[in-house]
């Protein structure tokens, strides 16, 4: 536990009088946990702002990156970070929006074109009032980093239709808008721990996978599946946060240091997704079979209305939405 300035100084003030040294600061450990594996960019991205805490505390705060689930799922980590019990997380925007509904938002199917575009609303006002939104549950939300866009991976089969997909048992994570999205497509949404979707897929548990390509290449999926459809129909944002009681413990110029610290890994985060997006297709090419499914926003047309019916009069959307012109 990090002692109070003021005790320090008292303490600092009686040792000096004893012709002691006086007392440097208590270091402290935070641990930052996430779900995917050590080579996902939300991965890599937290050892980025490790190091960079490090640097910028001259060490007196040391950040130990906890990758692939090793302290639970992401429901659970959500709860330890809420409880004060873990510090820090990654978690999906759609796992997030089970606490404040509004970052459903960036479920709406089709929205972006790319991560590019996606990253960009990630500065607008309305993507930061859904951070603040979590203010009042014990967690503060300091920013969002990317993983790639969402595709489809399908065990044996392509698709090119919804009937491809349909009663197709697709592993999802089971948030309101991806299971709105893909019962209206027809296929059968099926929660799967990531780390157990190569399995899943070997042994016929999963039909197919919604996912993107960092988790895909990371956990191996193209060697448990034949085909990869290409249809970039969500963005797929991780949401970074903080326990209140891990911030409130910080010097006003340690909250000052992880606070520029995590604004350029930010930069730095997104960036190197947009490098990885493209160097992870090129990987596969060779590897599975590839088709781009130009015309997946009508092949989707029914699956994109429900989600419409049943979000469509969001704030935050409507608000992100008319903030990114669309």
């Amino acid at each position: 536990m990090m002692i109070s300035r003021h005790l320090k100084a008292v303490t600092a003030a009686g040792l000096l009088a004893l012709g002691a040294a006086p007392v440097m600061a208590q270091s402290q450990e935070m641990r930052f946990a996430m779900v995917t594996p050590p080579s996902h960019v939300w991965t890599q991205f937290a050892n980025h702002f490790a190091e960079g805490v490090a640097e910028a505390t001259g060490g007196e705060i040391t950040v130990s990156v906890f990758p692939a689930g090793q302290l639970g799922n992401e429901a659970e980590m959500l709860q330890q970070i809420a409880a004060g019990v873990l510090e820090m997380g990654i978690m999906t925007a759609g796992t997030m929006s089970l606490r404040a509904p509004d970052f459903a938002a960036w479920q709406d199917p089709f929205a972006f074109a790319d991560v590019s575009e996606a990253i960009a609303a990630a500065d607008t006002e309305a993507a930061q009032q859904m951070l603040d939104a979590l203010a009042p549950q014990g967690m503060r939300g300091m920013g969002y980093i990317f993983a790639g866009m969402r595709h489809i991976l399908m065990a044996d089969r392509d698709v090119t239709s919804l009937e491809d997909l349909a009663s197709q048992k697709i592993r999802i994570l089971p948030f309101p808008a991806a299971l709105t999205w893909w019962r209206a497509a027809g296929a059968v949404p099926t929660p799967v721990a990531l780390g157990d979707v190569y399995q899943a897929l070997s042994s016929g548990l999963l039909d197919g996978v919604d996912i993107d390509l960092d988790a895909l290449v990371g956990f191996s999926m193209q060697q448990a599946a034949e085909h990869l459809i290409l249809t970039n129909h969500i963005a797929f944002p991780g949401v970074v946060v903080m326990s209140d009681s891990a911030w409130n413990g910080l010097t006003p110029e340690q909250q000052e240091a992880i606070t520029s610290v995590s604004e350029e890994s930010f930069e730095w985060g997104n960036a190197l997704q947009v490098e990885a997006e493209a160097a992870n297709l090129a990987a596969l090419e060779d590897q599975i079979a590839i088709t781009r499914l130009d015309n997946a926003r009508e092949i989707f047309a029914q699956a994109n209305e429900a989600y419409e019916a049943e979000f469509g009069e969001l704030p935050l959307l409507q608000a992100l939405r008319a903030q990114t012109g669309r």
